[in-house]
């Protein structure tokens, strides 16, 4: 465990229902690290969708080609299972431009528990975020226990009138400035946390589901080392922007930016467009961008990321590349039909196994 910079110890990323405190992984980001090499078979998951947007299931191996930094690799395991055991993650955030939608995320997440999570091959874990990020719900099988999670689901001004919320160094919300209610939102520290603490210990199809405006203002690690981690831990990040376009003060939603933090707390100072934010994050890590509009609603969304998840083909291969030594290596998935797109991950790390 490296020590805290003074500026991180300042927030500290608490897992309650751990017991533990992990914002000391967050220096993993900005430190040297250790790695360990060696030739492991490189699993990749992809979805399939037509030209109308339809999901193909009935591909095989021979449809595909696949090439790791321009050159050509051979497709050694193929198969389309759709009960493979998947480990999934639920990040909501709770920050207060959320305050209006989060009653029906909760809502839209019981259902997406209940119907995609089969007790007996699946698992799940919780975490909301808004200035602090802290686990709800270790990762359980058990449908219950995720829901009792989503029922504890708070503002962080809502936590300090009843009393609860679990944060460690004297209580959540302090010098964070008059008015703000604890401000802030750490998307990316969530994103960072959840793989880097969870998602890179388990094997097989691996997921996240973020659901948020994507505007992050408080994160001590920066958009890519998110999306770094979780293409370490092998985990795709579906994004589902529910943006409330009165949030920030009636000024609208979004504006101009796009940089990978900061901008202080909702209301002053400059805001970030959460939209091209997201669709890096699920772009580059392998999973699927989503919106909720007034057509297309949160429940309908979570169906479309069900079935994503149901109807994956899942390809190996071993790179040719043995003696390139670790680093990141580009993937690029296809299919001899040009009019099929395939979705999935950029590329991943080789050897790049963290030394505990």
């Amino acid at each position: 465990m490296f020590a805290f910079q003074d500026a991180i110890s300042r927030r500290k990323m608490l897992f309650s229902s751990a017991g533990l405190i992990f914002g000391s992984r967050l220096s993993r980001a900005q430190q040297d690290t250790t790695f360990s090499t060696e030739v492991n078979v490189v699993n990749v998951f992809a979805t399939v969708r037509d030209s109308k947007g339809q999901i193909v299931r009935n591909l095989t191996k021979d449809d595909f080609t696949l090439s790791e930094d321009g050159r050509p690799q051979t497709i050694r395991y193929f198969s389309q299972e759709s009960g493979l055991p998947l480990t999934l993650g639920l990040l909501v955030d709770t920050s207060m431009s959320q305050r209006r939608v989060l009653g029906k995320e909760r809502d839209a997440s019981f259902r997406f528990v209940d119907q995609v999570l089969r007790e007996d091959k699946d698992k799940a874990f919780l975490i909301h975020f808004d200035h602090e990020v802290e686990l709800l719900q270790d990762l359980t099988s058990s449908k219950k226990k995720l829901e009792s999670g989503l029922d504890q689901l708070e503002m962080p001004e809502d936590r300090r009138q009843s009393g609860g919320g679990g944060y460690g160094g004297g209580g959540g919300g302090r010098g964070h400035g008059g008015g703000h209610h604890g401000g802030g939102t750490a998307l990316y520290d969530s994103v960072l946390l959840a793989s880097d603490e969870l998602m890179k210990k388990q094997s097989g199809r691996k997921a996240v589901v973020a659901l948020t405006d994507g505007v992050d203002n408080g994160s001590k690690v920066t958009l890519t080392s998110a999306i770094e981690s979780a293409q370490r831990a092998d985990t795709l990040v579906y994004s589902i922007l529910f943006a409330d376009s009165d949030a920030y003060g009636g000024m609208g939603y979004g504006g101009r930016g796009g940089h990978h933090g900061g901008g202080g707390y909702p209301g002053r100072g400059p805001r970030t467009d959460g939209k091209p934010i997201l669709q890096r994050l699920s772009r580059e890590t392998g999973g699927g961008f989503f919106e909720v509009t007034k057509k297309q609603s949160i429940d309908k969304i979570y169906d479309q990321i069900q079935e994503e998840l149901r109807n994956q083909y899942s390809l190996g291969y071993t790179s040719d590349q043995t003696d390139a030594g670790a680093g990141y290596r580009k993937i690029r998935l296809s299919t001899k039909k040009s009019e099929l797109l395939v979705q999935t991950r950029d590329g991943y790390y080789a050897g790049a196994k963290l030394l505990q």
